[in-house]
């Protein structure tokens, strides 16, 4: 679970400050998908990188299972990140030389899955698993190249699972897609939340694919203005902006 209590992100600006995130208190549940979402310059990435650890608050608590990041100093905050934050950009960020399967590897390997009693076996395994779990079983041998924009994606979605976080972060994954595409990949998140068991916030833009969320908030100058959690509500949403 990650939650966001009573958050405040201000950036300097000139002689003032310009607030980012406002008093923003957010509670995201295991197996439960909230989508973020707002105006262009709302506060939605900002909020975002203080969910992942990337910026610490001016004031607040950030608590992943337990523990409050925006206490931690930048290492015990990247162990942390490393540990139980997957993450994942609008851009897949793939590397370009490695296949699908070995996106996966090297990831498990930078989060220290190499080690104790998680074996190179194991970790093999897991991202078979999830490559599998996400379509992929066939193209885990393919390049980057070789994959469409959503196949990309898709591997980017797995590479954040595979040292099995306990919060996932998904900035706008829909954003570089067609309807279609974005369509599957937000089911995709929506069902591998549920199956994996992560806390996951989404922000997106594009409320044409809310109907897979389970609750959405809406930011506007760093604040959060209104909360629905009630999925019938969502689908109508969804249909709506079609």
């Amino acid at each position: 679970m990650i939650s966001l209590e009573n958050v405040t992100l201000t950036f300097p600006d000139g002689d003032s400050r310009v607030t980012a995130v406002d008093d923003v208190t957010l509670a995201a549940p295991a197996g439960v998908v909230t989508g973020i979402t707002g105006p262009s310059g709302s506060g939605k990435s900002s909020l975002l990188a203080v969910a992942a650890t990337l910026i610490k608050p001016d004031s607040g608590r950030v608590m992943i299972d337990g523990t409050d990041a925006a206490k931690l100093g930048k290492r015990e905050a990247a162990a942390l990140r490393r540990e139980r934050i997957g993450i994942v950009f609008q851009q897949s960020n793939l590397l370009p030389s490695l296949t699908a399967r070995e996106q996966l590897h090297v990831m498990a390997e930078l989060g220290g899955e190499h080690t104790g009693p998680r074996t190179r076996r194991a970790i093999r395994a897991r991202a078979d698993e999830l490559l599998d779990a996400v379509g992929l079983a066939a193209q885990a041998g393919k390049r980057p190249a070789q994959l469409s924009g959503g196949q990309r994606q898709r591997v980017a979605i797995a590479r954040a699972l595979v040292h099995e976080p306990g919060v996932l972060l998904v900035d706008e994954p829909t954003s570089a897609l067609d309807r279609e595409r974005g369509a599957e990949i937000m089911g995709l998140i929506a069902r591998l939340t549920r199956e994996q068991g992560t806390a996951t916030l989404l922000v997106t833009h594009d409320l044409v694919h809310s109907g897979a969320l389970d609750a959405l908030v809406t930011v506007v100058d760093g604040a959060i203005v209104s909360s629905v959690d009630e999925p019938g509500l969502l689908r109508e949403t969804a249909a709506a902006a079609v």
